[in-house]
């Protein structure tokens, strides 16, 4: 077994395509299947099975994937431990963190890249889910943490983990009594709307139905102005469960309907990974985004 059969096989199992996986290797579409065929006799069965226009794995492949991932990772961690000792450089990589997500679920992981990327230089960006997006099309960041309900061609999601969304009040508030909030018993309520919500055309169906008819009072961009406004019971607002981070601050699981929204690593389709990158994209994935307590 060599590794750019490694690489090949990782890359069809990700694209499910071989003609894509081709392209993301960089190699001819005949090279890939000629190295995928001698991995299939060595190995002794099949570990694709072709369906017309789609690719699946076989049982075979499913067995031998997750030994695949241990000898690519194995592999890269070796080849950057080797190029920081041999350069003794830093290893720089720009992160782009959507600013709804919040800190709780981004400290575990950051310590975890201390450790398994000593050399690392890591630089986090804080905006919006769409400018983020557009950065990433123009080459500023390297990666970004996104929630959003689609995204552009170009740009490839890889979901990390999901959240639900509560609502935010102050003490003394009369849903302090709710194990949960239904959307319609916000009816009336001074609302405090937060720009920058990932999917402000659900949120503002729901303003406008018979379930959600809350009272706007105030609109901002900066979430810590929102959650001082809550807390100081000016009114309610909507906000993922991990976000509030200021003190004085009650939630309660929103529901019928609840909200939830996927938290995506985005890179960009066919774009070259650095050894620090691919590392990170690797230890993203097997990460438990579970938030710290």
């Amino acid at each position: 077994m060599e590794m750019h059969q490694v690489r090949y096989f990782l890359a069809v199992a990700e694209h499910l395509n071989f003609t894509r996986a081709a392209e993301a290797c960089h190699v001819a579409q005949p090279s890939l299947t000629r190295a995928i065929k001698n991995l299939e006799e060595e190995m002794g069965g099949p570990l694709f099975r072709r369906e017309r226009n789609r690719t699946h794995l076989t049982e075979l492949g499913q067995i031998t994937l997750p030994h695949m991932r241990h000898i690519a990772g194995a592999s890269l961690a070796a080849l950057t431990e080797a190029a920081q000792y041999e350069s003794k450089a830093l290893a720089p990589l720009s992160l782009g963190v959507m600013c709804t997500i919040g800190p709780a679920r981004m400290v575990d992981f950051v310590q975890r890249l201390r450790r398994e990327i000593p050399a690392l230089e890591l630089s986090i960006a804080e905006d919006s889910g769409g400018n983020l997006l557009t950065r990433m099309l123009d080459g500023e960041l390297d990666l970004a943490l996104v929630a959003m309900p689609n995204y552009p061609e170009r740009l490839q999601p890889r979901a990390l983990f999901d959240e639900r969304y509560v609502i935010a009040f102050s003490p003394g508030h009369r849903f302090e009594q709710f194990n949960a909030v239904p959307t319609r018993e916000i009816d009336g309520e001074p609302y405090l709307q937060r720009a920058n919500c990932e999917f402000p055309n659900y949120i503002n169906e729901l303003h406008g139905g018979a379930r959600f008819r809350g009272r706007q009072v105030y609109r901002s961009e900066r979430e810590d102005w929102i959650q001082a406004m809550v807390a100081a019971g000016m009114g309610v607002s909507i906000m993922p469960e991990q976000l509030p981070t200021q003190s004085g601050i009650v939630t309660r699981l929103l529901i019928e309907p609840e909200v939830r929204r996927t938290v995506s690593l985005v890179t960009v389709a066919g774009r070259r990974f650095s050894p620090t990158v691919a590392r990170f994209i690797e230890l993203a994935a097997s990460h438990d985004w579970t938030p710290a307590s």
